[in-house]
């Protein structure tokens, strides 16, 4: 299952700004935020007047910002991750915006070394212990959030926002805002967003109880460092001593490859489907739903010759769940959800005749 996982492009990344790959537990995340408890930064100053938890135009309002800001403003900075079981991962982001154009480098200061480098949707991976790179396209890779592909009502229709206050963070006045999840299906997430231009410098994904139950932060943050694009792009296409493996992605829809879904998940829209291959993998359909804020990703292969252990399992807030269905397939649903929304796209999940 780790090389299917490893291919997946999609997995839900939280903010833009922060769209790297961060791996824990030797699983490529991308953006895995992660902590057991809040920072002992002090009390959250109070902000007047706090937002109503069920005002849908502010959710709105403050995911925009964020959104926004992360592709105006380049940035080098730390990124630590805290596990709720007391694991830790950091990696180094470099991030710049020439126009339109995006590129990124995130290099992991801890566990399997791996470079990653992202120019818009075209992505290359390093891994320097198996001199192995490996290329692939992802479509909308960080983009964060999805409202442009499931519609703000939707994203308003699930979460409301509440204004919790000001705080310091890396060095940065920021304003804290909570986003409320409208039911159980999905989780409730804490954004620190620097006052001045949105950037989102801290995350917090929050339980229905309120419970913290991952967090990534900057350590350090240079919003005003000279960055250039073409540095990066340079690195990202000096692969001389290592292998290139290049993962081949063919866009499909679900119905085309023979599947649907009996009941809808509430709030979550189809957003695109893929079918990937690598020499390492099998032909697999990866399916990718979003309800703007959360993604989960379907793959869906073959059942194959070997028998499979059925498994659910959690790295941080990221739940997998691994079981057969409609008899000769094998499905591995991922996402950063509630684990009773990857069995609700398991039960509902169906094979078109």
């Amino acid at each position: 299952m780790r090389d299917l996982l490893s291919l997946s492009g999609a997995w839900p990344l939280r903010l833009p700004h922060l769209a790297c790959t961060v791996v824990a537990g030797g699983l490529l995340l991308a953006s895995g935020f992660v902590m057991a408890a809040p920072p002992d930064a002090g009390p959250v100053a109070q902000a007047a007047p706090a937002a109503r938890a069920g005002d849908d135009g502010d959710v709105v309002k403050w995911l925009i910002r964020g959104h926004e800001a992360s592709r105006k403003r380049s940035y080098v900075g730390t990124l630590v991750v805290l596990s709720a079981n007391g694991g830790m991962s950091s990696s180094r982001i470099w991030h710049v915006c020439e126009g339109s154009q995006q590129a990124e480098r995130v290099e992991s200061l801890t566990g399997t070394p791996r470079s990653t480098f992202r120019r818009n949707d075209e992505v290359m991976t390093f891994l320097p212990e198996l001199r192995l790179a490996r290329s692939e396209r992802r479509d909308s890779f960080g983009l964060f959030p999805n409202l442009l592909r499931v519609g703000e009502a939707t994203v308003a229709g699930f979460y409301g926002a509440r204004v919790l206050g000001a705080q310091r963070v890396a060095g940065l006045d920021t304003d804290v805002v909570q986003v409320v999840p409208k039911d159980g299906m999905r989780y409730g997430y804490r954004l620190w967003t620097e006052k001045k231009s949105g950037l989102v410098v801290q995350l917090q994904t929050l339980a229905a109880d309120g419970r913290v139950l991952e967090q990534a932060a900057f350590s350090e943050l240079d919003m005003g460092a000279p960055l250039r694009m073409d540095q990066l792009v340079r690195m990202m296409n000096n692969t001389a001593g290592y292998k290139v493996e290049r993962l081949e992605v063919a866009k499909t829809t679900g119905a085309d490859e023979g599947w649907t879904l009996k009941e809808p998940i509430p709030g979550f829209q189809p957003v695109s489907c893929y079918r990937r291959t690598a020499p390492s993998v099998s032909r697999t359909v990866h399916w990718i739903f979003s309800d703007g804020l959360a993604t989960v990703s379907l793959f869906i292969e073959p059942y194959g010759p070997q028998p499979r252990q059925e498994s659910q399992m959690a790295v941080g807030v990221t739940q997998m769940l691994s079981q057969r269905v409609a008899g000769d397939w094998w499905l591995t649903a991922v996402g950063e959800v509630p684990v009773a929304t990857l069995q609700a796209f398991a039960q509902s999940l169906e094979r078109r005749p």
